[in-house]
């Protein structure tokens, strides 16, 4: 029977990879950093209106004033999701992969606002999506307890 100093050593080598520990952070930080840029953007909208322009010929029109309050609310939940990773909670990791792809979503009929913007946010929602599914929680856990 191996003793217990072999059973650290042994799950300690093999939960050290840096991929394991890094997807977590990485999806954590790009978290709390899309949220920022949609709070961002939500304040601009409710503020100034006429800051977004609507481009031309685009199927989906909506209120700025609306999107700014869908922006901001989402942009909070978001950052406090990515916070939520950041610390290890077991909910995050499922409620960041979901409030990812609501972002890429709400993104997506942002596009005729802010283009440029709408498509680096989805970009970054996907890389969060990414990192998540490939993230294991119990390996980063059981390496920092060692």
């Amino acid at each position: 029977m191996a003793t217990m100093s072999e059973h650290r050593t042994a799950h300690a080598t093999r939960a050290e990879s840096g991929w394991v520990t890094g997807l977590g952070a990485f999806a954590a930080v790009v978290m709390m950093i899309v949220g920022f840029f949609h709070g961002i953007a939500g304040i601009a909208a409710l503020f100034e209106d006429e800051f977004f322009v609507v481009t031309s010929n685009y199927v989906f029109d909506v209120d700025v004033t609306a999107w700014g309050w869908i922006q901001l609310v989402l942009g909070v939940v978001v950052f406090f999701a990515g916070w939520g990773i950041l610390t290890g909670a077991t909910w995050a990791r499922v409620v960041g992969m979901t409030l990812a792809v609501i972002s890429a979503i709400a993104n997506f009929f942002f596009i005729p606002y802010y283009p440029v913007w709408a498509v680096l946010i989805i970009a970054l929602d996907i890389a969060i999506i990414w990192a998540l599914a490939n993230w294991d929680r119990d390996e980063t856990t059981s390496a920092r307890a060692y």
